[in-house]
Parts: structure tokens; C-alpha cells; sequence
């Protein structure tokens, strides 16, 4: 085998007005790739408004309703993954008080869920869904965010 060097791309995008930029997805790409063993990558994260996700959630799944996160795998090989996430702002300050989180910390969940998708983990199945649960808590435990135990949410708007 041969030592392929590193290089992680990590483009973040913030076109919304709700919440500041968080320097945390960069982290949280980063270590959800290192975890899964990724040494290339490129990988855009896109922070946008609900009409903005709901455009493109009709247009790439056809349903006509805002999500909260979106992910597309662009390109994959043995060795090099490209893809986007892209989360929704407004999603996320509407629903995180129902979870008990701060909206913040609800978009870094996004941003988690949908790179989660794009390393290969899935939430078809209950047995699958308990796994995705349980990376999400462990990622999110590194910024010091303790999930609720019985997150029922799923989200709707997987491209992955």
C-alpha cells in the first residue's frame, strides 16, 4: 500500500443571517475524516436560510419543504472523498429549543449528521439509526455538547 499524504480540503460557506459563523465545523469535518480515515478530501459545508434549503431539497429530492441538513456525495474513490453539506440556519434556531440545545450547537449537529452520511453511516434502520445516534453523541461530546438521549427527529433531507 502505498502512504498517500494528507490533504483535507474543508470550505465553509455561511450565506444566512440567524447565527454567527462557527469555527467548530471545520473541527468536526476534520475529525468525523480522520475517524473514518479519509487523508483526502474536499469537502464544502454550506450554512444557508430555510427558503434556500427548501429550493434545493425540491430540487434534488422532491419534496417541497425546508430540512435541516443535506448531504451529497460528489465523488468517491479508495482514497479521496469530495462532497457538500449544507444546513440549515433557521431550521436550526426554530427547532433547537424543543431538543433543549442552543441553536448553535443544533447546526453543529447538522453539520455532524450530514458528514456522518458522507463517510458512509446511514439512518434507514433502527439498528443503523442507533449507530448514527451514537457517533453523532461521541462527535458532539468533543465540543463539550451532550445530546438529549431520545433525539426522535430524523432528517428528512439526506442526499447521501
Amino acid at each position: 500500500m502505498t502512504d498517500v499524504p494528507e490533504e483535507l480540503i474543508i470550505e465553509v460557506n455561511d450565506e444566512q443571517s440567524q447565527l454567527p459563523e462557527d469555527p467548530r465545523f471545520v473541527e468536526a469535518v476534520r475529525g468525523i475524516l480522520q475517524e473514518a480515515a479519509i487523508r483526502r478530501a474536499r469537502i464544502s459545508v454550506a450554512v444557508v436560510d430555510d427558503p434556500t434549503i427548501q429550493q434545493l431539497h425540491r430540487d434534488y429530492l422532491q419534496i417541497d419543504e425546508p430540512t435541516d441538513v443535506m448531504s451529497f456525495v460528489l465523488d468517491r474513490t479508495d482514497d479521496f472523498l469530495e462532497g457538500e453539506v449544507i444546513a440549515s440556519a433557521d431550521t436550526a434556531v426554530a427547532s433547537a429549543p424543543g431538543f433543549g440545545l442552543e441553536p448553535r450547537d443544533e447546526l453543529l449537529l447538522y453539520v455532524v449528521h450530514g458528514m456522518l452520511h458522507l463517510v458512509g453511516f446511514d439512518d434507514l434502520t433502527p439498528d443503523k439509526r442507533a449507530e448514527m445516534r451514537e457517533q453523532e453523541r461521541a462527535h458532539m461530546a468533543r465540543f463539550d455538547v451532550e445530546l438529549p438521549g431520545q433525539r426522535t427527529t430524523e432528517t428528512k433531507g439526506d442526499g447521501s
